[in-house]
């Protein structure tokens, strides 16, 4: 059930719940999250980001693809924070059925501009495309890149945005970080500007950077138009956990004995974002 992100989130937000947008990094990790998804029947968006593809290598994409064509529950495959044209080009290429265009770092009218470039393309081949307005934080080193100080997403601007677009969706800043919080730093949402956001722009909405937020915060945001998440620390911060524990037994080196106990360990985790994001159950509405 491959479909495009146009269609999967189209759903979403006419029923109020988000769709967990999964980072993955390998083909163990594809697997559990599918699986978790089929066992929940809830939607899934597969997102790589330009990192993850270089690691995998394009030719993973055709089995990516082909997991998708084979699940139960509708299936978008996302290039995620792709920042050039060349970049859209090549997810475009190599099969994803949904691209993010970045342009968040660049000033509006250079955003506007990028974002309408890479719409075109997409579209013409039947392909959805989010956009980034405002800018999200960055916690560590080893997230993806965001700005030390968050430029939160201005409502009028956003309205703007979205018509010389085009966009299908559209990823806002209202307080969220790519990565791990530490201890000393609370998250905390603007709900009052997504409210606000909502009330202006008709097209789903995105939050990046859903890793450690409260769940309370994260539960409300959906309620309040979010119908896209992105995780992806959470949810390798388990799986990667548990490689280390279970590599902690030096005898052990075939995959079907190492990989299992971290795959079931993320599956946990995923599982608690989908119920949290109200996208158990959810895919009986496709």
């Amino acid at each position: 059930m491959l479909v495009n992100g146009r269609d999967l989130l189209a759903v979403a937000h006419d029923n109020d719940f988000a769709v967990p947008a999964f980072n993955i990094s390998d083909y163990a990790m594809l697997n559990g999250i599918v699986d978790i998804s089929e066992e929940k029947q809830a939607p899934l968006i597969v997102a790589i980001h330009p990192d993850e593809l270089r690691h995998t290598g394009d030719d993973v994409m055709a089995s990516v693809i082909a997991r998708a064509h084979r699940a139960s529950v509708p299936v978008a495959i996302h290039f995620d924070h792709g920042t050039t044209y060349e970049q859209i080009l090549l997810a475009i290429r190599t099969g994803f059925t949904s691209i993010m265009i970045d342009g968040s770092m660049l000033p509006f009218a250079e955003n506007v501009a990028l974002t309408r470039r890479a719409t075109e393309a997409a579209h013409a081949l039947g392909i959805s495309v989010e956009g980034e307005l405002g800018t999200i934080g960055k916690t560590d080193a080893e997230a993806e890149d965001g700005t030390d100080a968050i430029i939160y997403t201005v409502p009028d601007d956003a309205v703007t945005f979205v018509a010389e677009t085009g966009v299908d969706s559209l990823a806002v800043a209202i307080g969220t970080s790519h990565g791990i919080y530490p201890s000393w730093m609370k998250p905390e949402l603007k709900l009052d500007l997504l409210q606000d956001i909502a009330a202006k722009v008709d097209v789903p909405l995105v939050l990046h950077g859903g890793s450690g937020n409260p769940d309370d915060e994260i539960a409300r945001s959906v309620k309040l138009g979010i119908n896209k998440i992105n995780i992806s620390s959470d949810i390798k911060v388990a799986y990667h956990d548990k490689l280390r524990e279970v590599l902690a037994d030096t005898s052990l080196r075939e995959p079907n004995t190492i990989q299992p106990p971290a795959i079931a360990a993320m599956k946990v985790t995923a599982a608690q974002k989908i119920d949290l994001f109200d996208a158990a159950g959810k895919a009986a509405l496709y």
